[in-house]
């Protein structure tokens, strides 16, 4: 089936052919990991500086950077596919067995600048795009995808949060070489710029610039809220916001160190409770523990526990451009 001639739920003006046809982008299925300390071969084509995509699967977290993003798009773990677009700076995964194990690539189109997925396993293809989170082509179309949640930060960050944690592994010279630098240049993920490629993508709304990045929640009492970067770094080194989130209250953290931001059920051990900006960070009123963007205990009693904050898994980061463009009515969590 020519992917071109489908028929597809999406507004055609907003379809693109990225140029690289269907895996011309290859994903990776299992691929290695190695920890990320010491510092060994595998693990050297990762700056401090750059972001990475963590989440805890099977007891363990594992760290996928954006370099390796920056090449392949999707990472299909045994139980959840990782996802990444570098055009729309969006991070998202996906839990395989809610639509039957499926090992997805990439499609090679794109729709609003953002990566289209296709079921590798599927004779007649169905398209995911991205940032929708469900198929709008093919037989499966209004299929949803079930979210599973991910943090990103630094991973200089990163490293000192969790030393015993997990990252891809590029094992030889010519893959740590070519995983080192954007094939996207030093520019595209200026704040300011607005060139997505060329891809179509309305970029209608200017209330922050096209490429700051947000923290967004699609569905907050009717409604998708941003949470800019910018203006979460403004407010300090580690912030708190609240908000309500399905009837239950819930609540972002930030760090400045980390560029990290996500959004968490207000409970600790099942225990609603509230959160605050101390001097020793960002602390729960319940045990009075330090938390970490990431939802882990890094001060307090519940340090060595298996305690963390459940994490939104609706919520994901994206360029303010994508955001907009996908969610066009988003109030901002932090006024401008």
């Amino acid at each position: 089936m020519d992917q071109r001639e489908l028929t597809c739920d999406l507004n055609p003006a907003l379809l693109a052919d990225g140029g690289v046809g269907r895996d011309g982008i290859p994903a990776l299925s299992n691929p290695a990991f190695v920890p990320v300390a010491p510092l060994v071969n595998e693990n050297t084509y990762i700056a401090d500086s750059h972001r990475v995509i963590a989440l805890f699967e099977a007891g363990e977290w594992l760290v996928i950077p954006h370099n390796v993003m920056w090449r392949h798009e999707v990472v299909n773990l045994p139980e959840i596919t990782v996802t990444y677009c570098p055009l729309t700076g969006s991070a998202m995964a996906f839990a395989r067995l809610s639509v039957g194990g499926a090992e997805f690539g990439v499609s090679g189109l794109l729709y609003q600048a953002n990566l289209i997925l296709y079921d590798r396993n599927e004779p007649n293809e169905s398209l995911w795009p991205q940032m929708l989170g469900e198929a709008r082509c093919g037989p499966r179309s209004g299929q949803t995808l079930q979210r599973v949640p991910v943090v990103e930060m630094t991973y200089g960050a990163w490293r000192a949060l969790h030393p015993e944690s997990k990252v891809v592994a590029l094992p030889t010279v010519f893959e740590r070489g070519l995983y080192m630098f954007s094939p996207y240049g030093f520019d595209y993920e200026n704040p300011d710029n607005p060139d997505y490629l060329g891809y179509p993508i309305p970029l209608n709304d200017s209330r922050l610039l096209p490429k700051e990045r947000v923290l967004g929640i699609p569905d907050v009492d009717g409604r998708p809220v941003a949470y800019s970067f910018h203006a979460m770094a403004a407010a300090g080194d580690y912030g708190v916001w609240e908000l309500e989130y399905e009837g239950e209250p819930a609540v972002v953290l930030w760090s400045k160190e980390g560029q990290a931001a996500m959004v968490y059920r207000s409970k600790v051990n099942g225990t609603e409770t509230g959160f605050r900006v101390t001097e020793r960070g960002i602390e729960d009123d319940l045990t009075g523990t330090v938390w970490a963007a990431d939802g882990s205990p890094i001060a307090g009693t519940l340090v060595g526990t298996a305690a963390r904050l459940r994490g939104i898994p609706s919520a994901y980061v994206a360029f303010w451009g994508a955001w907009a463009a996908f969610h066009p009515d988003t109030e901002l969590g932090i006024a401008q």
